[in-house]
Parts: structure tokens; C-alpha cells; sequence
């Protein structure tokens, strides 16, 4: 699997471990907290082998600005919770800056 596959499993399990996360209930609820600690520790995992070829800085910022727009995504569609217009403005330019890191900056390729 090459770096930025490994980036992409290392979002998905985030995303994942974080919607877990409020469904554990502060850890009291196992089977969550089991999903989280897995997700997590899938996460950290795949994000540390994406960082041998992927810069740190270009890595971070695709992995938490995706994530950052997907758990808010989820928030919405799974949990109900609003957001206004500011709010999708901000998520809107955070996938604006991952996208501009992926189509048009050097910085992703060295």
C-alpha cells in the first residue's frame, strides 16, 4: 500500500474512532470504547507509515482537516446537531486548504 492510501485509512479510522468516542459515554459503554482504542490506535498507526514518504506538515494537515470536515459531517447526519452558516463556511474552507495542498502544492510530493 503506498503513503497516501495509508493517509486515507488513517482518516477513515479517526473519523471512526472519534464518532465512537461519543457513543462510549466517557468509556463506560465497552463496546465503543473498544471501537475507539482500536480506531485510534489504527490511526496513529497508518498516519506513522504515510509519514515515511508524506511530509509531516502536508500529512497533518490532510489528516485532521478531512477528518476535522468529516466528524462534523457525521455530527449532522448521525447526531442531529445544527450547524449555521458560519460554521459551514469554516468546514467548507478547511476542504478548500486539503484540496489546495493536494492539487496544486509541491509541498505533497517531496
Amino acid at each position: 500500500m503506498n503513503a497516501w492510501a495509508y493517509l486515507g485509512v488513517a482518516i477513515v479510522a479517526e473519523v471512526i474512532a472519534t464518532s465512537a468516542l461519543k457513543a462510549s459515554s466517557g468509556f463506560t459503554q465497552l463496546v465503543p470504547s473498544i471501537v475507539v482504542i482500536a480506531g485510534y490506535g489504527t490511526a496513529f498507526y497508518c498516519l506513522s507509515l504515510a509519514l515515511r514518504s508524506v511530509p509531516l506538515g502536508v500529512a497533518y494537515a490532510i489528516w485532521s482537516g478531512a477528518g476535522t470536515a468529516l466528524i462534523a459531517l457525521i455530527g449532522v447526519v448521525l447526531y442531529k446537531q445544527k450547524l449555521d452558516l458560519a460554521g459551514i463556511a469554516g468546514i467548507g474552507l478547511i476542504v478548500a486548504g486539503v484540496l489546495v495542498l493536494n492539487l496544486f502544492s509541491r509541498s505533497a510530493t517531496h
